[in-house]
């Protein structure tokens, strides 16, 4: 039994090549919420009201960031150049990586 392999994940950080925090301080969240009608199929009643599961802001080690899963780019290719040229054009770093879940507490 073979499983797809998962899409990959990019993480845009608040934080320019040059070093320098990104502002305005809410740029997360507004760039994940131009994104957020960009839903898989079947999301369900409701779904709107929150961020696309494609493109979620995130706080990391103080560092505001917008992970972005490449399904968008299957999903939505104009889509995935807009986020993609956002970081480029405001020098924003990106890296790949993955988001792993907190390991459950102990009782």
């Amino acid at each position: 039994m073979s499983t797809a392999p998962q899409p990959r994940e990019f993480f845009i950080q608040g934080v320019t090549k040059a070093g320098k925090t990104f502002r305005p301080s809410d740029w997360s969240e507004r760039l994940a919420g131009a994104l957020s009608s960009f839903r898989p199929k079947g999301s369900g009643i409701g779904a709107h009201i929150g961020y696309s599961p494609y493109c979620v802001p995130r706080v990391i080690d103080g560092i505001k960031c917008v992970i972005v899963s490449e399904a968008l780019r299957d999903l939505e290719p104009m889509a995935w150049d807009f986020v993609m040229h956002f970081a480029r054009d405001n020098d924003l770093q990106v890296v790949e990586a993955c988001l792993v879940p907190d390991p459950p507490k102990a009782d």
